[in-house]
């Protein structure tokens, strides 16, 4: 027996008949997981595509260097492997769908935009979560099987944590990585929906000057040893971290332009 899911419409009828706050919220959280396709489905889609070109991968390096010593070295450098990037790119991507697509039908249906943003903001929290869960446990498998029996790195490399790191680092590492995305793609189309087009050019052109601003100041002070040095001593859990700032920033932004925001068109 399957259980019954109600459509888009059913849940952006919810939004303007519920009555409290609370419910309108909630009614907001259901609206932007109405497509579980783009939520669940093309997310692993994603993973699974990209978890099989390196399966290739390892495997031809595992056939191809038969030297024990060599395979070694050549399976050690996995473990800066960004395969699983992509990933998480795609939650930045949803966090911009959840603004684009659901704002102004949201907005056209009584929630005001203050329910919008935390609604929306507890579907990314939740969303992190789960697939921080997800990571989690396939970092395990790969840790028990050797990395899938060819030393493969996709969900035990360095910037989760490495091989030896403990499972809820692991989780604590992804979930953060995961909130880190959503918000930003969410403060990055909030500013399309408050200035469009202009408010983009002038977004990445400040981002542009602040990142070439700093990397100049870094080179100019020799200070790029001392930034390796800052990475290595905090570790993965300690970046992650701090990470956790930028997320806080990137939510409060776009929760102060979205206040302001006018949908159009």
């Amino acid at each position: 027996m399957t259980s019954y899911s109600p459509p888009a419409t059913a849940t952006a009828a919810g939004i303007a008949d519920a009555p409290h706050r609370s419910h309108r919220i909630l009614a907001v959280s259901r609206l932007q997981l109405s497509n579980r396709m783009s939520v669940f489905g093309v997310p692993w889609m994603i993973l699974g595509f990209i978890f099989l070109v390196n399966l290739v991968i390892w495997w031809i390096i595992y056939q191809s260097v038969a030297d024990p010593a060599d395979r070694t070295d050549a399976l050690e450098g996995l473990q800066y492997s960004g395969a699983s990037f992509y990933f998480f790119v795609y939650m930045l991507v949803l966090g911009v769908l959840s603004m684009a697509q659901y704002f102004p039908l949201a907005l056209g249906l009584s929630a005001t935009r203050r329910e919008f943003w935390f609604g929306t903001s507890l579907v990314f929290v939740l969303l992190s979560v789960l697939y921080g869960v997800g990571f989690t446990v396939l970092a395990t498998i790969e840790r028990a099987t050797e990395g899938w029996g060819f030393g493969g790195r996709m969900f035990t490399v360095v910037y989760f944590g490495g091989w030896d790191a403990p499972w809820y680092t692991r989780l604590l590492l992804f979930t953060s990585a995961f909130l880190f995305f959503f918000f930003v793609g969410a403060a990055i189309a909030t500013i399309y929906q408050r200035w469009r087009v202009n408010g983009m050019l002038a977004f990445f052109a400040t981002l542009g000057v602040v990142l070439v601003g700093a990397a100049v100041l870094i080179t100019l002070g020799s200070g790029w040893p001392a930034v390796g040095a800052w990475f290595a001593s905090t570790g993965a859990a300690g970046v992650v971290a701090w990470g956790l700032i930028p997320t806080a920033v990137a939510a409060v932004v776009g929760y102060l332009v979205l206040r302001r925001a006018t949908p159009r068109g």
